[in-house]
């Protein structure tokens, strides 16, 4: 796909279920089951708003068609921390620049909520490593590392970037 011009919104539309879904399921990175959590997500955010704990950022073309979306919250019982849940972008935009765009308008609407902290949650196995390199680039140095979380041979690796 030609590089496109998209926006970015922070509304959750009933329609983003599927988008979400069609993003996930693009990417070969996520089981059916993540796929499911994700698309959850958005229903728990429509249904019931910011009390969810669930905000989003999608990024649309001009057609509307959702090519990438955040999901982030503030992590109960702490100050000003925040858990950035999913950043996903649709397989056929990768590359054109949609995630990064992403992050950082996800982590401008953390500050304006009081966020200080980010928190970013992903697997060890070798598919993730663009995804990691990814999350260093924009300054999320690996804070830990859990052994076997997932599953044999599947750590999480936990960054954290101060904003």
């Amino acid at each position: 796909m030609t590089k496109r011009e998209f926006r970015l919104r922070e509304t959750v539309q009933e329609s983003d279920r599927k988008a979400v879904r069609d993003v996930l399921a693009s990417t070969g990175f996520f089981y059916d089951y993540e796929i499911e959590v994700g698309a959850e997500l958005v229903d728990d955010r429509f249904a019931n708003g910011e009390k969810s704990g669930y905000f989003f950022i999608f990024a649309e073309t001009e057609e509307k068609k959702v090519i990438g979306f955040t999901c982030f919250g503030p992590i109960p019982c702490t100050a000003s921390s925040y858990d950035l849940f999913w950043i996903a972008v649709h397989n056929e935009c990768r590359g054109m620049g949609v995630g990064k765009k992403l992050l950082v308008a996800t982590e401008e609407a953390i500050k304006k909520m009081g966020g200080k902290r980010i928190y970013i949650e992903t697997s060890s196995r070798a598919l993730y490593e663009p995804t990691r390199k990814f999350y260093e680039k924009q300054g999320y140095p690996l804070e830990a590392q859990l052994k076997d979380f997932y599953g044999p041979n599947d750590s999480k690796c936990i960054y954290a970037k101060a904003i």
